[in-house]
């Protein structure tokens, strides 16, 4: 057996087995309809489906979404991580279930400075002892991904050492090809799953963590922010030692302040509240209307007040990307509500690319048209100030999902960051509103959509692509005739509902064949008894009594897996 062999295996073992611990978790928890309908109860041991039908009562008691995000919670970084990505994302998993992803909490225990120690050394090629004067042993935060430890470099400067968790590169790796192949199950034995992308889900998963896990891509980040903020007295990039950067460990300057949210600490250091919540929505408006790239993660952690009033920003894995069209998309919605343009925000949802080919536009554009106007047209009444931003996003949330909308997930990371901001802005300051602060900057990239400059150069693009479509439509022409010349051109219909249609009618008629041989063993047992052939225990022939016997364990074992199905 050859290296490469040995390796295949062994990684094959190591998912199985982990398969198998995500199995009996999910099942714990009262999942296990959902791992019948995907066909992987062949990882329960008999005894374990016997047990965890005893507890189903008991786990009852929960709703499904806690059981879901106890279940996660559980399950360690992967799904911690994935649970974080979900809760930002109610157009496909309900707000039920994105709330309650909301509670968990990305904290575990540390591992051994010592472990620490030598990554960093590993890593960076170095002694910590030639590079640091002072390293501190016991993080001062602990996560699912890294822990952090302040350091004081030989040349004197305080920073802070981001050290990569062992082996988690690895551990995602393996929960990325299970949670791959459960969506694959998912779509092919619960065809209705479709509707909520289980696939998309992974892949967006997949995206987000691995640049988590890339301090590389961290240190790139934070060193574009500090040059779109270079001009910006009030706002702090820490400063990156790129000499001490690798995949796995960041060291970057130690910002000291305190947290946003911390109140009785700023009124200490005698800052205004109202000018620092102005300054803090200016930065991250302009990173949404202006820089089209934006810290996607501002909770208050993340967020420092420096003594001098300036507000310094941390980690930087998680950021948010809006394209040009995408932010003067999002600056003309902001001013047809402010506007009472209805028909507008409607055409701007569609220009957005929110509404799917298949929904019959005039019909959505007459719908959705009435929805806005019953969300919106009450806020109109009110003074600016009283406006509950958040409220009014978590509502428009509700008409995306209704209509069967697409929203893209750096749409939904500024919904989360935009309400994040408000809810710091309004502890800061009780009169502050995130849609008062973010009208200058909408309509300065409004007028810059019907500049001269901005309609020369989209003249320009639409030329260019005409010019192209008249180049290439002969081509695909003439492709198309010679398929059809040859008869390879064809149709594909699928019918929905006929994948389940057809798994069903399966589980019926094995259930019934199932019974059939049950009764029939009952019926040759009773034969066998009657005739008093044979050797005898209690009274009864043994052939007989153990086809009794058997015929009850299978019994009770059809009955279960029905009752376990929940369709009697």
């Amino acid at each position: 057996m050859t290296i490469s062999s040995v390796l295949k295996f062994w990684n094959t073992y190591k998912n199985i087995n982990r398969i198998r611990q995500i199995v009996n978790v999910l099942l714990k928890h009262g999942f296990g309809q959902f791992i019948e309908q995907i066909n992987l109860k062949r990882f329960i041991p008999l005894r374990k489906r016997i047990k965890y039908f005893a507890r189903w009562q008991e786990v009852e008691r929960h709703t499904i979404p806690e059981r879901l995000r106890i279940a996660f919670s559980e399950l360690g970084p992967s799904f911690i991580k994935l649970a974080q990505i979900l809760s930002t994302r109610p157009d496909l998993i309900t707000g039920e279930y994105a709330n309650e992803f909301k509670k968990l909490l990305d904290r575990v225990p540390p591992f051994s400075s010592g472990k620490a120690r030598q990554i960093i050394e590993s890593e960076l090629n170095i002694s910590l002892n030639d590079v640091f004067s002072d390293f501190d042993d016991f993080p001062v935060a602990a996560a699912s991904i890294a822990q952090v430890h302040n350091a004081t470099l030989k040349t004197g400067e305080k920073v802070i050492v981001k050290i990569q968790r062992p082996d988690i590169r690895e551990i995602i790796e393996m929960d990325l090809i299970i949670l791959n192949a459960i969506a694959r199950l998912m779509l092919r034995y619960i065809p209705e799953s479709k509707f909520f992308d289980p696939k998309g889900i992974v892949n967006e998963f997949s995206r987000s963590v691995k640049k988590e896990v890339d301090f590389i891509i961290e240190a790139k980040n934070a060193q574009r922010f500090k040059r779109n903020f270079a001009e910006n007295p009030d706002i702090l990039i820490p400063y990156i030692y790129t000499d001490l950067l690798s995949e796995k460990v960041i060291v970057m300057e130690r910002l000291e302040g305190i947290r946003i949210d911390d109140i009785k600490g700023i009124d200490s250091l005698g800052i205004d509240r109202s000018e620092l919540a102005k300054k803090g929505v200016d930065a991250y408006f302009k990173m949404i209307f202006e820089d089209g790239f934006f810290h996607a993660d501002p909770h208050p952690g993340n967020i420092f007040v420096m003594p001098d009033g300036r507000i310094g920003l941390l980690d930087y894995g998680i950021i948010g990307w809006l394209t040009p069209d995408m932010m003067e998309n999002i600056a003309g919605a902001f001013l047809a509500v402010l506007k009472k343009d209805f028909d507008r925000l409607v055409d701007l949802y569609i220009e957005l690319g929110l509404v799917a080919e298949e929904i019959d536009i005039d019909k959505f554009k007459k719908e959705f048209r009435a929805d806005l106007v019953y969300l919106l047209e009450p806020l109109y009444d009110l003074a600016i100030s009283e406006v509950n931003f958040p409220e009014y996003l978590e509502a428009v949330t509700h008409l995306v999902i209704k209509h069967g909308l697409t929203v893209p997930s750096d749409l939904l990371l500024m919904n989360k960051t935009i309400l994040i901001l408000d809810n710091i802005g309004r502890q800061l300051d009780p009169d502050f509103n995130a849609v008062k602060a973010a009208e200058p900057y909408a309509v300065k990239l409004v007028k810059q959509r019907v500049s001269p400059q901005r309609l020369i150069d989209k003249t320009g693009e639409n030329l260019s692509a005409i010019g192209e479509l008249l180049f290439d439509t002969p081509k695909q022409m003439n492709k198309l005739l010679r398929k059809t010349i040859k008869d390879e051109v064809g149709f594909k219909i699928d019918l929905t509902g006929m994948e389940k249609f057809r798994k069903d009618i399966d589980r019926s008629s094995n259930r019934l064949a199932f019974s059939v041989i049950v009764a029939a063993i009952i019926i040759g047992s009773s034969m066998l008894i009657q005739s008093g052939i044979g050797e005898k225990v209690l009274g009864l022939p043994a052939l007989g009594a153990t086809g009794f016997l058997v015929a009850i364990l299978l019994g009770l074992w059809l009955l279960i897996s029905i009752l376990r199905s929940g369709r009697l």
